[in-house]
């Protein structure tokens, strides 16, 4: 049987192999785009600095309740909503895409984040050394075998579990549910949350982790069908942001999301120049 007659068999073809190359492709280019995950210099908590002033950034900053107050004077450059900043603006946490952040120094652009009622200022800069330094993604050419048909099983209520994150600190993780999938015939799950869109979000770990892997992975499943069914494919396995830059605060797996297969497929690794 030929290659193509093989994965049209398994659900894949040439099509899923193209699509699939074209995603890779998107990725790299995203990666290495000037507010990327590579431009991320620093994640800095306000509560490590009581007086304001973060020495790798402009201005000052303090929280107050469900805001924070920047203030600056000229010589710092800031700019908010493209207007020079001389005095205080009150700023809650940020959504949008970072090239959108409303405060902006040069190139570079602070983004207020909040997590579990803790402020930080996140600083994005086009000219970090580890975008400098990037070639591209390393990941595994598309395989069929790894698109493979699973089954959601939502949890009677969301579930809250503590995990460890890549900055060392524990925080909450939100989990809607698992999904059953078969590999090699062994039956495996994973705890996943349930996206505002109904998609899903797996951080998960395998036998390849550590070694021709990072040390974990996201997967990101569309919404299940109505009866449950959902399309499990490693092939888009992706490497978490912290991958790029250390200043990310990703989750590690939660208890269960460590397979015990190897997943040989996804990104797998940064490659620098």
């Amino acid at each position: 049987m030929s290659t193509e007659a093989q994965q049209q068999e398994q659900g894949g073809g040439p099509d899923a192999a193209r699509e699939w190359q074209r995603w890779h492709e998107g990725r790299v280019v995203a990666v290495a785009a000037p507010y990327g995950p590579l431009s991320l210099t620093g994640t800095h908590w306000l509560s490590d600095y009581p007086e304001g002033r973060i020495p790798a950034v402009p201005g000052q900053w303090r929280e107050d309740g469900d805001e924070v107050v920047l203030t600056a004077a000229a010589e710092d450059g800031i700019v908010v909503d493209g207007k020079p900043l001389t005095g205080g603006i009150r700023l809650g946490a940020d959504r949008g895409p970072v090239g959108d952040s409303r405060v902006a120094q040069g190139e570079r652009r602070l983004m207020v984040l909040r997590r579990e009622g803790l402020w930080a200022v996140r600083d994005f800069d086009p000219g970090s050394a580890a975008r400098r330094a990037f070639s591209t993604i390393e990941a595994t050419p598309y395989d069929p075998r790894w698109a493979l048909s699973g089954t959601f099983r939502r949890h009677g209520g969301d579930r809250t579990v503590r995990v460890a994150n890549a900055d060392g600190v524990e925080r909450g993780l939100g989990l809607g549910g698992e999904i059953a999938f078969t590999v090699d015939g062994d039956e495996h799950t994973l705890q996943v949350a349930v996206e505002p869109d109904g998609s899903l979000w797996a951080v998960f770990a395998d036998a390849t982790s550590g070694n021709s892997s990072y040390r974990f992975r996201f997967l990101r499943p569309g919404a299940p069908a109505a009866d449950g069914r959902v399309n499990v494919d490693f092939n888009r396995a992706l490497l978490p942001p912290c991958a790029f830059a250390d200043h990310f605060i990703c989750p590690f797996p939660p208890p269960g999301n460590t397979l015990t297969a190897a997943i040989p497929a996804g990104e797998r690794n940064r490659i620098e120049a």
